[in-house]
């Protein structure tokens, strides 16, 4: 198929636009703008399928009920270092962003916290959430759950989400020596919709369709099943998402939550959950040697890649020039926005 036409576009650019699509979908300020900041961050990290081609979806379930634009936030602190937040069927964003203004100090005073969150809905990128939590200093460990698309290996019902989690190193300097941002799946769920879109076919090995067969057909996968990254030991992972993003946080389990995508089902309620941890408390101040040792282990060794690398340069890049995004995508969020 002929490359799609592109337009560019700075970060603020794609935040003001997704952030007028949400709010007139019936998305509060404050809503929308934690939401469209999250969106062009997606772009400018190179991770563009969680960006303006989400918000036309965020739009659908504003609109139908299935995320609260004007949700209710509740934050409890249950213990000295537990933090308990009810989305209330909103956004995880706005949920997030407050959790992390009392996380951050509570991690450093207590040397190791949580942030659960409940009642919530899909997060965008996760490691742009622990990229912030590195930002400031702290070890991060997120996790967020998501609607069934995974069934265990030698199965076909789905139990689990692709459920992502992500590591973040802080360097001390205002960003990470590492970041890990993965989903339990060989894919996240999000590119075979990318690819659904674009009418190509998908790499094998990546989904199965509804009959546990492999397929290359985005449309057969996305009614059938993600594959595990790594067999069993990646549906293991998923397992550990879901015990930590779903049970321990009080939210729904994917294979009850309603679908991130379309209008069927009432709010997901889904969770999320994070570990903050300073650690120059737990390593005795000798953190920042042993994790530049690290990395130069691995970026010394010839197409080796540390990761994250990636993601930084992309930040790098948009930081200094504009971005292509898909013109069919932004005159679609255009048109909602006006």
């Amino acid at each position: 198929m002929a490359a799609a036409e592109t337009v560019a576009m700075t970060t603020e650019e794609i935040e003001d636009l997704a952030f007028r699509a949400l709010q007139n979908a019936g998305a509060s300020e404050a809503n929308a703008r934690s939401v469209a900041r999250s969106s062009a961050a997606a772009h400018a990290d190179g991770a563009a399928s969680h960006g303006l081609p989400y918000v036309p979806i965020y739009c659908e379930h504003l609109q139908c009920g299935k995320v609260r634009g004007h949700a209710a936030l509740a934050i409890n602190r249950m213990k000295p270092s537990v933090l308990v937040a009810d989305a209330g069927n909103g956004f995880a964003h706005p949920a997030i962003d407050a959790g992390f203004e009392r996380l951050v100090p509570l991690a450093k005073e207590q040397g190791i916290a949580c942030l659960a969150i409940r009642n919530s809905y899909n997060c965008g990128v996760l490691g742009w959430h622990t990229l912030r939590l590195a930002q400031r200093g702290l070890m991060a460990m997120g996790f967020t759950n998501a609607p069934a698309s995974m069934a265990p290996v030698g199965g076909v019902q789905k139990v689990v989400g692709t459920n992502p989690f992500s590591v973040a190193a802080p360097d001390g300097k205002g960003e990470a020596h590492i970041l890990i941002d993965q989903s339990a799946s060989v894919i996240a769920r999000s590119e075979i919709m990318q690819y659904a879109r674009r009418g190509d076919p998908l790499p094998e090995g990546w989904a199965l369709d509804g009959d546990g067969r492999p397929t290359t057909d985005p449309d057969a996968a996305l009614r059938g099943t993600m594959v595990p990254c790594g067999g069993y030991k990646g549906f293991g992972v998923a397992l550990m998402v879901e015990l930590l993003a779903a049970a321990a946080a009080g939210a729904t389990l994917g294979k009850d939550a309603s679908p991130f995508s379309g209008p069927v089902g009432g709010p997901p309620a889904t969770g999320q959950f994070f570990i903050a941890i300073d650690i120059d408390t737990t390593s005795g101040g000798t953190f920042q040697g042993r994790a530049e040792e690290l990395v130069a282990a691995i970026s010394r060794q010839p197409g080796a890649r540390v990761h994250g690398t990636g993601r930084k340069a992309a930040r790098a890049r948009a930081a200094a020039e504009a971005m292509q995004v898909d013109c069919a995508i932004v005159e679609k969020v255009r048109a909602l926005a006006d």
